[in-house]
């Protein structure tokens, strides 16, 4: 089985696949859009971490930036009628720690924003994922994280606030599609200030 590997990024085959070599040899990669982008440039020495997907007529390496995603990919294998497609995509919308937030706060539309999730398959979602990521785990893991960036600690009482859930929501009750939210929510910086946020949001999406 194949965990990791180091090389040469040689190609970028649009946004889901790489090329890297590794002693002579070359390795094809799926990855995210993101992933794709953020390893680096053709000819840079790169590092990814690889889930190894088997089946009995193909064999498929996966390539992530992280180990978490890599964790969170096997995780979400896991989850009934969830493929690697599907697993992918959720990964390519919401990173590990966003995905623990939206667990958390049994925020259905946040999982709705993932091309081919309806209501009731992010309903089942929430439930089946919440143990195979060990959400408790996680959310203190991703709350530790906010109150470090904002200088300060974490609220320990009730659910995690999610500024970014009330963003979203702000945004499709004005009309921006599922498709420009989820790519303006990207661009965001760390805050829990909605209505600056909110504003940002706004800019992005009225210059793009």
């Amino acid at each position: 089985m194949i965990g990791s590997l180091r090389g040469t990024l040689l190609e970028r085959w649009g946004t889901g696949e790489v090329l890297v070599e590794v002693a002579g040899v070359g390795y094809a990669l799926t990855v995210a859009p993101s992933t794709a982008v953020s390893i680096g440039e053709p000819g840079d020495e790169v590092f990814v971490y690889v889930h190894h997907h088997i089946r009995e007529d193909t064999q498929v390496l996966f390539g992530f930036a992280s180990s978490e995603e890599r964790t969170a990919f096997g995780a979400l294998l896991g989850a009934h009628g969830v493929g690697p497609s599907l697993a992918l995509a959720i990964l390519s919308v919401h990173d590990p720690i966003g995905l623990a937030q939206v667990l958390a706060t049994d925020d259905i539309d946040a999982l709705c924003l993932v091309p081919g999730v309806g209501k009731k398959t992010a309903a089942r979602l929430l439930v089946e994922l919440k143990s195979r990521l060990d959400v408790p785990e996680l959310e203190r893991a991703s709350s530790s994280a906010r109150g470090d960036r904002a200088g300060g600690s974490a609220t320990a009482a009730g659910a995690p606030p999610n500024p970014r859930a009330d963003v979203r929501d702000a945004l499709a009750n004005l009309g921006y599609g599922p498709d420009e939210v989820t790519a303006v929510l990207r661009e965001l910086p760390e805050s829990d200030d909605v209505s600056e946020l909110l504003r940002v949001a706004l800019q992005r999406l009225a210059v793009s």
